[in-house]
């Protein structure tokens, strides 16, 4: 309603051409010098569009008359695209993802850190474009989303719900009857238990009042075949517990990792939860052969960080391995390090690997994944990158001739890209999830280093995320 009382009436542009995608996965369009993202809106579309979000320079709106459609539009194949928050790019065709994503990272570093970028090389499709996720993390809660129609004040309505959040709504949850981001059987998995603790009164987690007994479920799957599935529990009984893991137990015998978790904190995070195993070990396993002969062995726990595409994150560390050019003599710092998956994966191929991360956790993990691929010339330490990289640690773990860099999406700390310029190793391999922070602390390392290759992978298609591998040259001037 406007301030006189009246219903407000958006505005609505006619004939826009949509001429980019935004990260959100809304199309861009421009009237005059007004900026439009529009929901569900393909680069080469042609709309009328009406605003239902207005700010100075630009508004939010939608679709209300396609007049073109664009040639890289397509039809989204998940029923429940365009209220789920995932898989946000499923209506443009796959190698328009790719382009997109390609332009996405040619614009940051062109932009931001204003380097040249002629060389850099075509993006690495995914093999795979659905199911191709090993972990999958589902809420349930009693505030399901409901769609336009359905009666808000029917007592009857089945209010409870096991799928994923709504984009902006911590409270509320979109039921999921099928996922295409995670093979079989996660989504029987899901409906079963979802069906089944519904048949069994079991109450879902109301994350405004903090009550309700089941709270989230997380499967993992591996290229192994092994299948880990983590129920969390809230505030339920010993009886509600094994009804559930019983049924799970009994139904789905090819889970090999069958645990729980009772966490009644108000927040999901399970880092600092004790997990009980109710059929067999705590881990299952991940396998990737590093193209010198072995098959490297990683364990994976509940707790564990470890690439969600298996499939490209080995393509992703050959280029890693590539760029970086191992000779065999090489003391390399693999900087957050993780698990130590890149650590392990080209330990073979040089002296020492000296793996850094700031969660302790994931270090304990690094150091199984070498004990039980009987790799020995590995280190692995935990604290905070700008913390450990001092003169006291160069001296005792001496200058690596190679930098491996995998930051998380915010980038390096400042003060890390500081030591970078400071230790000045001749060569560094930047891997990174966000181009714009990569670009933002290349801008700072190019002082000192020339930018030598540059290769895009697409690690999550149907989304905006794009994976970016970059090698570093230092300057033979200094």
């Amino acid at each position: 309603m406007g301030r006189s009382g009246k219903p407000r009436v958006n505005k609505v542009f006619e004939n826009v051409t949509v001429i980019d995608i935004a990260e959100e996965g809304k199309g861009v369009g421009k009237a005059d010098d007004f900026v439009l993202f529009i929901e569900k809106a393909v680069p080469g579309d042609i709309a009328d569009i009406e605003v239902y979000r207005s700010k100075k320079n630009f508004g939010e709106g939608k679709i209300t008359r396609l007049i073109q459609p664009s040639e890289h539009r397509t039809e989204a194949f998940c029923e429940h695209f365009g209220t789920c928050g995932g898989c946000k790019w499923q209506h443009m065709t796959y190698d328009a993802q790719l382009k997109f994503k390609q332009k996405a990272v040619h614009d940051a570093l062109t932009r931001i850190a204003k380097i040249e970028v002629e060389h850099m090389d075509a993006i690495v499709p995914s093999p795979a474009d659905r199911y191709y996720r090993n972990k999958l993390e589902y809420t349930f809660s009693n505030k399901r989303w409901l769609y336009d129609g359905e009666n808000r004040e029917d007592e009857t309505l089945d209010m409870n719900a096991l799928g994923f959040h709504i984009p902006g709504r911590f409270d509320k949850i979109l039921n999921i009857n099928h996922c295409y981001l995670q093979a079989g059987p996660s989504n029987d998995l899901r409906n079963s238990i979802n069906q089944y603790a519904k048949e069994q009164g079991i109450s879902y987690y109301d994350v405004r009042q903090h009550t309700g007994a089941l709270r989230n479920l997380i499967i993992r799957t591996s290229s192994t075949g092994e299948i880990m599935v983590i129920v969390v529990f809230a505030h339920a009984d010993e009886e509600q517990v094994n009804k559930l893991m019983s049924f799970v137990d009994a139904n789905f015998p090819q889970v090999t990792s069958l645990l729980y978790i009772l966490n009644t904190k108000m927040n999901d995070t399970i880092f600092d939860q004790e997990v009980m195993s109710w059929r067999g070990p705590e881990y299952i396993h991940e396998e990737m052969a590093n193209g010198h002969g072995k098959v490297i062995r990683f364990r994976v726990g509940p707790k564990s960080f470890y690439q969600t595409n298996s499939i490209q994150a080995l393509k992703l560390y050959e280029i890693t391995r590539d760029f970086a050019q191992f000779k065999g003599d090489e003391l390399v710092y693999d900087l957050y390090t993780g698990a130590g998956t890149i650590a392990n994966f080209i330990a073979d191929q040089v002296r020492q690997v000296v793996g850094v991360e700031y969660v302790p956790t994931a270090i304990d993990d690094a150091k199984v994944n070498s004990q039980i691929n009987n790799i020995t010339n590995t280190k692995f330490f935990a604290g905070d990158m700008k913390d450990v990289l001092v003169a006291d640690f160069m001296a005792e773990h001496g200058k690596p001739d190679v930098i491996i860099t995998d930051p998380p999406r915010a980038g390096m700390h400042a003060d890390v890209v500081a030591r970078l310029m400071e230790i000045e190793a001749p060569k560094i391999v930047y891997v990174s999830c966000n181009a714009a922070t990569q670009a933002r602390d290349l801008l700072v390392l190019k002082e000192k280093y020339d930018t030598v290759k540059i290769q895009p992978v697409d690690m999550f298609p149907h989304t905006q995320h794009v994976e970016n591998v970059v090698l570093l040259k230092l300057r033979e001037d200094l």
